[in-house]
């Protein structure tokens, strides 16, 4: 059994539309003002798909205010608690995932008051994958679940699983179908902010549960689609070479502020390996202190703010954003994460990514990956009033590597010429311990 639920929009987004594609390529989205107030369009550097959807509430290619990025999940997490009532509620664990939707699900989960995990593209030596899956469609296909206590995805409770749009939900029956072979449960809950499913997807969706012979629901923020045109991938490709970027202007590099944030010993930074609600308690009673540190290293006055994640590190920023914004009634204060999703930018009121900085690869331990990464909408482009006069960049320590910092292509070196100020806030990584 399915049951489908959209609600309105949430109120507070900024008009980053997708005009632009649709009056050159035909691409649009079709569905009510709840859809279209909530995402753009944006072409793809991806051979498999050729539009991306931005979100205006998901932190992640638009800068937006925090708390309408942390509502966005909370709302669909009561929503969800809404659906399966105090008992049921009481028993759901929230899966999210990498990168987009770790901090959606990690919000939907505070909504629920549930412990949450989301999938990771990061290894950790030493800590075996509970389990992985993929995602065919996308540029960076693998996804690994570590949870600490392997118990935590072993319940037969509701299962919450939170990505920020459903397309064709194959993502999703991948995880269903792997982790239901290893530990069956009865109920099943997907969340996403758009549900952008054909009919034949729902149909296919209808089987699987059937099958499975679990109960499957689906809570969304809009529902709506995606119309596009015949031979779109290669009038796509043929529309971004007609357009090259225009590069960033040099600029002097602004001041730059090394920041170690007083964060809990002991709590996690995320839910890469497991977050549970007394964790939760424990971020929320620290929060105080940890948007006071960073409002004096921000020093006085600031303008305009924005807190910059990193990839997978989403919901520590995005929280600390809120925390900063409560330090600073008078400044504006926006939330964003870089990210390894290479999108066409093009400075036009119509066009969703009006900028892009691209940067060396800088979040890999190991050292194995030195594919680009992104930061888009965070460079002012063609409009001074879209600048920030300060960035501070929230990385975990793994990530605080000479790649951040030196080369010409190192993120830090390119904020530097975007802003006035940029702090750097390194927050300590949380390390499992491998069971013996």
């Amino acid at each position: 059994m399915t049951v489908d639920t959209t609600a309105p929009g949430p109120v507070g987004a900024d008009p980053w539309t997708g005009q632009w594609v649709t009056d050159r390529l035909g691409l649009r989205l079709t569905g009510g003002p709840e859809l279209t107030a909530l995402i753009g369009l944006a072409l793809r550097r991806n051979p498999k798909r050729a539009h991306l959807l931005v979100s205006q509430v998901l932190g992640k290619h638009v800068p937006q205010r925090p708390e309408v990025v942390h509502g966005a999940g909370l709302d669909l997490g009561r929503r969800v608690a809404a659906l399966l009532g105090p008992a049921e509620t009481a028993r759901a664990v929230v899966l999210g995932y990498a990168e987009t939707a770790t901090a959606l699900g990690h919000s939907v989960a505070d909504g629920l008051d549930a412990p949450y995990l989301h999938s990771t593209r990061r290894p950790v030596p030493g800590l075996a994958p509970l389990g992985g899956f993929e995602e065919e469609h996308s540029h960076a296909t693998s996804h690994l679940l570590l949870p600490e206590d392997p118990r935590l995805l072993a319940g037969d409770g509701p299962l919450v699983l939170v990505d920020d749009e459903f397309s064709t939900g194959t993502t999703v029956l991948n995880t269903i179908r792997a982790l239901h072979a290893a530990h069956p449960r009865e109920r099943y809950v997907v969340v996403a902010l758009v549900d952008l499913r054909t009919p034949a997807d729902r149909a296919r969706l209808e089987t699987a549960a059937a099958e499975l012979g679990a109960r499957l629901d689906l809570v969304a923020t809009a529902g709506g689609g995606v119309h596009l045109p015949e031979g779109i991938l290669d009038s796509a490709r043929a529309l971004i070479d007609a357009h090259p970027e225009i590069p960033q202007p040099s600029a002097p590099q602004g001041e730059l502020t090394h920041l170690r944030l007083p964060w809990p010993e002991g709590l996690p930074d995320g839910g890469r390996h497991g977050f549970t609600p007394a964790h939760r308690r424990r971020l929320d009673d620290a929060l105080p202190a940890l948007g006071a540190a960073l409002a004096d290293a921000v020093g006085p006055r600031p303008r305009r703010v924005l807190v910059l994640g990193c990839e997978e590190l989403m919901y520590a920023p995005l929280r600390l954003a809120d925390a900063l914004q409560s330090q600073l009634p008078d400044a504006e204060v926006r939330f964003s994460t870089t990210t390894r999703s290479p999108v066409f930018a093009h400075d036009h009121p119509g066009y969703a990514i009006r900028t892009r900085l691209a940067f060396t690869a800088h979040d890999d331990p190991a050292g194995e990956d030195s594919t680009e990464r992104y930061a888009y909408n965070v460079a002012p482009g063609s409009d001074p009033d879209r600048r920030f006069d300060t960035v501070v960049l929230v990385v975990d320590d793994p990530a605080d590597t000479p790649a951040l910092h030196e080369g010409p292509d190192a993120l830090l070196p390119r904020l530097r010429t975007a802003t006035d100020h940029v702090v750097l806030a390194v927050l300590p990584s949380y390390r499992p311990t491998p069971p013996a």
